[in-house]
């Protein structure tokens, strides 16, 4: 019998850690390979994390709730002795292999290392970032001398931290005494005095997650907000009378947000500037119109994609907004689910709001809030009437874009909205 390790998987565009949110088997079980054994919540997706292995569980290295950087074991598996007689012929084969090119092949082994150790993961590049570690100075112990997390966490520990023009330092220091040194941390620690009768809720990974996110989106993004009322009563009054023969026929809701989502969908298509994104030196406008829509559970906040909403009629966007919304509560949605978003649109109406200022979701360059439709009095050819009405309110990037546009844009947005009626607005 041999030992296989599991480590903690990538799952998605720029995930660098998980956390454990459940454990699926316990020591002395048997998996089969794909067999699930833990549920996973990252900042983009809660998923189940898939056995490599045919074998028994020998010990579990992460408790519920505990937050792993990519690539960190998670579990031991005991796999069986066939797999291992196999392995081990192969690695022979390998060996033996790698002794006959040895001399042929060092010296260009040698010439790439550099390229090699210039590759670094995502939790080492985090960690430099947090505690301010110039990589090129740190000497890794990993395979061809490439950085590890251990590494760096050696260094951290030590207090012997190489920063810029400072000579460069071996992972493992000698034992010596240091001067404590308050490390660098991604948000500030606050010491909040309590009373008897507090209660302390420890933060999950997930929402670790969402405040990095916001905290980035805040400190990066200069944000500017503008707003337009809106006259949805002809939209109210046609999904009013379609709503229970879509339902009964379809088999889902037919909401007032797939409306306003293809409103906005076919508003970026004559103002690509909103579709954009800042990166540094250019702006990136996007070819694909992909809504990411914000979608909230008790305790987290999860932002799926429909992708080329453009493209998609009413029903198949209410049926996206359906099948994304049980994905999210279900706890199935996957990485895939989350990636590729070039503007968001925020239900906010739905618990109430009747205006809100959200905040971008980095790195896109707008937000949109749509907010309760409540019943108000108008004035309309100057007389008073009560009409359906509803306020859109923009959060922008003011590094790429200005207000003419992006009123412009809302203007666009209002205008296809209160124009709906039965006579020039498909379904279908």
């Amino acid at each position: 019998m041999a030992m296989e390790l599991m480590k903690m998987p990538q799952l998605g565009e720029s995930v660098t850690e998980g956390t454990i949110s459940k454990w699926l088997v316990k020591p002395g079980d048997h998996v089969t390979k794909y067999d699930p054994l833990a549920e996973v919540m990252t900042d983009k997706v809660n998923a189940e994390v898939p056995s490599s292995f045919t074998g028994i569980i020998k010990e579990l290295k992460a408790d519920e709730n505990q937050t792993l950087a990519v690539g960190e074991v998670i579990c031991s598996i005991e796999v069986e002795t066939a797999k291992t007689d196999n392995d081990n012929a192969e690695q022979a084969v390998s060996q033996n292999e790698e002794n006959v090119d040895a001399p042929v092949t060092r010296e260009v082994q040698q010439a790439a290392e550099p390229s090699r150790k210039a590759r670094y993961s995502p939790a080492v590049l985090k960690l430099s970032q947090e505690h301010g570690i110039d990589l090129s100075k740190v000497k890794g112990t990993g395979n061809e001398g490439r950085i590890t997390r251990k590494d760096l966490l050696k260094l951290v520990e030590s207090g012997n931290l190489p920063k810029a023009d400072e000579p460069s330092v071996i992972s493992d220091p000698a034992p010596k005494e240091v001067a404590p040194q308050v490390s660098r941390q991604t948000s500030p620690v606050t010491n909040v005095p309590t009373a008897a009768g507090d209660k302390e809720i420890p933060v999950t990974g997930i929402r670790k997650a969402i405040a990095s996110n916001m905290l980035k989106s805040k400190h990066e993004i200069p944000h500017a907000w503008t707003m337009v009322e809106v006259d949805a009563s002809n939209m109210v009054k046609l999904r009013d009378n379609l709503k229970s023969d879509f339902k009964q026929k379809e088999g889902y809701n037919l909401t007032y947000f797939a409306f306003f989502v293809k409103a906005v969908a076919q508003a970026l298509t004559e103002f690509p500037e909103l579709n954009s994104m800042w990166a540094g030196e250019k702006i990136i406008q996007k070819k694909e119109i992909n809504i990411s829509i914000a979608v909230a559970t008790e305790d987290a906040l999860f932002v799926p994609v429909i992708k080329n909403a453009d493209e998609k009629s009413i029903k198949g966007i209410a049926r996206e907004i359906q099948e994304l919304a049980s994905k999210v509560k279900s706890g199935k949605l996957k990485a895939e689910d989350m990636q590729g978003g070039t503007f968001t649109i925020n239900n906010t109406g739905s618990f109430g709001s009747v205006q809100s200022m959200g905040i971008i979701n980095y790195p896109q360059a707008a937000i949109l809030q749509v907010e309760t439709i409540v019943k108000r009095p108008v004035v309309i050819n100057d007389m008073i009437a009560v009409r359906d009405m509803v306020n859109l309110c923009l959060s922008l990037d003011h590094r790429v874009l200005d207000g003419l546009v992006c009123g412009r844009f809302l203007a666009r947005v209002k205008e296809i909205i209160e124009k709906i009626s039965k006579d020039n607005t498909s379904i279908y």
